[in-house]
């Protein structure tokens, strides 16, 4: 059956040229829309497949370091530059570090504005050679958002990160020991979105610079209100070492007698084990600032007290973790 396929028709017979016609111009409409909408999401999907893959040396971030510290050294050297219409000076504060494989880092970069008036800029980043950005994990960064800096303001901008153990188990990889991470600021397209980069200006000692530098070289590991793989901190200070509620420790700290005081702190996180022989603590600070820092943060933490016993500490079982506190 065939009914005309004029104006306001409804096509029965797509043999008649009309309604071939409609069809064509539907296919045609549906791949239009199809192309805008892969256009409008371009730039999403590719950041997406740079991330998965490393491609690019795209880096990842992730919140926390769950890796081992192996013995391999791996240099990084750190790289800077400014688009032409962005009056901003940014360069790194160090030319290169040298870390372990799995062993986090903390390294800043200086960003002055050299104009009369507020600017917003966005970091694009990757690392050299490309194939090793799969392996490098970003915690803390500056280029995860946009970032307003004030006329004449100048600010340190920290970064964390460590390299993934498994650069050197992939045989594409293991051949890498100097990565290159680089960073270009823009004129951010995204302002509306903007923090204010005087976020990042501290004291050269204090709470929030010490809760950075906690979260992301010992959160893994320890919590102030619960046992991890390490002991529960709140109310660490002026804390007996191996005595948490709950957490079984090895006999190097629950023999030691140590009280955790400030100065002990810092001897511990200079060479924990240097400080308390047998302990397998992993994490050391050799920077002051950073002891400082963390011990500050330490100070500010509340927690369950001890239980005590005639006003001492409990004893503390031996176990297999020593991680301290």
């Amino acid at each position: 059956m065939r009914r005309s396929a004029g104006a306001g028709a409804i096509c029965y017979d797509f043999a008649m040229p009309n309604c071939r016609n409609l069809a064509v111009l539907a296919v045609t409409l549906s791949m239009i829309g199809a192309m805008v909408v892969m256009v409008s999401y371009s730039v999403t999907l590719y950041r997406l497949f740079c991330a998965a893959t490393g491609i690019g040396g795209f880096t990842q971030r992730v919140d926390s370091n769950t890796a081992t510290i192996g013995d391999r050294l791996i240099t990084v050297y750190f790289s800077t530059d400014v688009a032409p219409n962005l009056p901003w000076r940014f360069v790194p504060a160090q030319e290169k570090v040298q870390v372990r494989l799995g062993e986090n880092a903390l390294v800043f970069f200086t960003a002055e504005n050299l104009s009369d008036k507020d600017y917003i800029g966005h970091a694009t980043f990757n690392v050299t050679p490309d194939k090793a950005g799969i392996y490098f994990n970003k915690i803390q960064c500056f280029c995860f958002e946009e970032e307003r800096l004030g006329a004449h303001q100048k600010v340190q901008m920290p970064v964390v990160f460590y390299v993934d153990p498994k650069l050197a188990d992939d045989s594409g990889t293991r051949d890498v020991d100097v990565i290159t991470l680089g960073y270009t600021f823009f004129v951010s397209a995204q302002p509306e979105t903007a923090k204010d980069l005087d976020r990042l200006q501290h004291d050269p000692v204090s709470t929030e610079q010490g809760k950075l530098i906690f979260a992301a070289n010992c959160a893994a590991c320890h919590d102030p209100e619960r046992n991890k793989i390490g002991p529960a901190l709140g109310n660490v200070v002026g804390r007996k070492a191996g005595s948490a509620p709950g957490f079984v420790y090895s006999g190097a700290l629950s023999k030691s007698d140590i009280v955790w005081t400030p100065e002990n702190l810092d001897k511990w996180l200079t060479a924990p084990r240097d400080f308390v022989p047998g302990t397998k603590m992993p994490v050391r600070f050799s920077d002051p600032k950073l002891r400082a820092n963390v011990i500050r943060y330490l100070q500010s933490l509340e927690g369950p007290p001890p239980v005590t016993q005639g006003g001492l500490p409990p004893a503390s079982k031996p176990g297999a973790d020593p991680k301290g506190g």
